[in-house]
């Protein structure tokens, strides 16, 4: 593990529990010889003056602790782009599927961290482009998932998909998610789609009310190359990554999605694996 030696923080804005942690934190990390680097909204917190924008605040960094929920880690990773640097996430107490280190975790597994001893876990990132007229114009990296949904209150929307060069079907339906094995526990669990371990190498198509009820979540492998072509009005269809940013899509515009070659690196307690993680967010059943 490369030596920690500066570590930048990004903190959700009005959280009462960083307006506690973050003054501690700061003290603390600098207290171990660090450099932090800090974004604006964790420089309110702190009180100081020297708050940073995001993609600035993580260019020259061996560590990011994002202090929030997995909204917060989004826009984390959005402002890391393809840069590989380990990701610290501390829940500040909303669902959190991503952010697994709690509050009362923070300065132990800090320590295991400057010792080099924190376990990584890889979440590839998906990669969606807009081709429109035989052009890319917009590319974007996402950690959960690419949905294309209706964008106003009108009647369904139509898409042609293929995975590779195979014609999987005309979806008639509020929407189409295409996520990956991270997304799998956000909003594709909410439509009905399966959960995925992190590890397995796929990416999963989840129908959003589909107009076919026989239309149901399927599951293709990483190495695939997904194509949706819209085929209604302009602007009636919006695409979304990762539930933060998008475009409108035009009819005939092409949503081509594949795995990236890059990742998130998400540190891990060392005692929380996969399942355990679900019981405690989802409440299923202890033994």
């Amino acid at each position: 593990m490369p030596v920690i030696k500066t570590i930048a923080i990004i903190s959700k804005p009005n959280s009462p529990a960083a307006v506690e942690l973050v003054p501690r934190m700061l003290e603390w990390l600098r207290g171990h010889g660090l450099t932090v680097r800090i974004d604006e909204q964790t420089a309110l917190y702190a009180g100081e003056a020297a708050g940073m924008a995001r993609e600035e605040v993580t260019s020259e960094c061996d560590l990011v602790i994002v202090l929030g929920g997995d909204g917060t880690l989004l826009s984390a990773a959005r402002a890391l782009g393809r840069r590989e640097v380990p990701v610290f996430p501390v829940n500040l107490g909303g669902l959190g599927f991503l952010t697994a280190i709690t509050v009362d975790e923070v300065f132990p597994e800090l320590e295991r961290a400057l010792r080099g001893e924190h376990r990584i876990a890889k979440r590839r990132l998906m990669t969606a482009e807009v081709v429109r007229d035989g052009e890319v114009v917009a590319s974007f990296d996402a950690l959960n998932d690419a949905v294309l949904t209706k964008s106003s209150i009108a009647r369904m929307i139509d898409l042609d998909t293929y995975v590779d060069e195979q014609f999987v079907c005309a979806y008639k339906a509020d929407g189409l998610i295409i996520a990956t094995p991270t997304g799998s526990t956000a909003y594709s669990l909410s439509a009905g789609g399966p959960i995925i371990f992190p590890s397995v190498p796929a990416i999963c198509l989840t129908p959003i009310c589909p107009h076919m009820l026989t239309n149901r979540p399927v599951l293709v492998p990483e190495s695939s190359v997904i194509r949706v072509t819209s085929r209604g009005p302009d602007e009636s269809v919006y695409l979304t990554i990762d539930g933060q940013v998008g475009l409108p899509i035009r009819e005939h515009d092409v949503v081509v999605c594949h795995s990236s070659h890059h990742a998130l690196l998400l540190t891990r307690p060392p005692k929380m694996m996969f399942f355990d993680v679900l019981r405690e967010k989802l409440k299923w059943g202890e033994r």
